[in-house]
C-alpha cells in the first residue's frame, strides 16, 4: 500500500501531462492485446509455410491443398482460393494474389500506425510536462528564502514527466517492433507460397498445351 501511495504521489507531481501519458500507455496495452489476439487467429505460423513449400516443391500438390484446407488463418484461406483458380485453369492468378495479399497485410498492419505515433508523441509530451514543471520551479526566485532547495526539488519533480514519457515510448516501440517483425515473416511466407503456386499454374498450362497439341 505504501508503494502504491508513493507511486501515486510521484504521478501527481508530474503534472497534468501525466494523465495524457497514462491514457497513451493504456492505449498501447489495449492495441497490444487486440493485435496479439488477432495474430493468434490469423497468423498460421512459420511451420505451415515451410511444410507447404516443401510439399509444393516435391510436387505433392494434393497434400499441399489438403494442408491449406485444413489449416486456419489468412494465408491458408488465400492458398485455398488460389488452388481453385489453378484447378479452374483461370488466368487471373497474379491479380488475385496481389489483391488478396494487400487485403491481408492491411488487416495485419491495422492500428500499428498509432503505436508509431505514440513512440514520437510520448517523449514530446513528457518534455512538455518537464518544461511546465521547471517554469513553476524557477518561479520560486520570487521567494525570500529556501530558493535552492525549492528549485532543485521542483526540477526533480518536473523530470518525472520526461521519465514517464520515455517509458511509454519504449513500451510502444517494443510492441510495434514485435508485430512489425511478425508481419515481415508473414510477407516472406506469402511470397514463397505464392511463387510456388504461380509455378504450379504455369506447369499446368504447359501440360494442357502439350496435350492439346498431341490431340490435334
Amino acid at each position: 500500500m505504501d508503494m502504491f501511495s508513493t507511486a501515486a504521489a510521484y504521478f501527481h507531481k508530474g503534472g497534468y501531462v501525466m494523465y495524457i501519458l497514462l491514457l497513451c500507455s493504456i492505449f498501447v496495452v489495449t492495441i497490444a492485446v487486440e493485435r496479439a489476439r488477432f495474430f493468434a487467429r490469423a497468423d498460421v505460423g512459420r511451420a505451415f509455410g515451410r511444410k507447404f513449400c516443401e510439399a509444393m516443391g516435391q510436387g505433392e500438390y494434393d497434400v499441399a491443398q489438403s494442408m491449406a484446407g485444413s489449416a486456419s488463418g489468412i494465408l491458408p484461406e488465400i492458398l485455398t482460393g488460389v488452388f481453385h483458380l489453378v484447378m479452374g485453369k483461370e488466368h487471373g492468378l497474379s491479380g488475385f494474389l496481389e489483391v488478396q495479399s494487400g487485403i491481408a497485410l492491411s488487416q495485419f498492419r491495422r492500428r500499428l500506425y498509432y503505436l508509431n505515433v505514440i513512440v514520437t508523441l510520448s517523449p514530446l509530451l513528457g518534455l512538455l510536462g518537464t518544461i511546465i514543471g521547471m517554469i513553476s520551479a524557477f518561479s520560486v526566485f520570487n521567494l525570500d528564502s529556501g530558493q535552492a532547495t525549492a528549485i532543485t526539488g521542483g526540477v526533480g519533480e518536473a523530470l518525472i514527466a520526461t521519465a514517464f514519457g520515455l517509458c511509454v515510448a519504449i513500451l510502444s516501440l517494443v510492441v510495434h517492433s514485435y508485430f512489425t517483425q511478425r508481419i515481415e515473416n508473414i510477407v516472406t511466407d506469402m511470397e514463397q507460397c505464392f511463387s510456388l503456386m504461380e509455378e504450379h499454374q504455369e506447369e499446368m498450362r504447359k501440360t494442357l498445351r502439350t496435350e492439346g497439341g498431341a490431340t490435334a
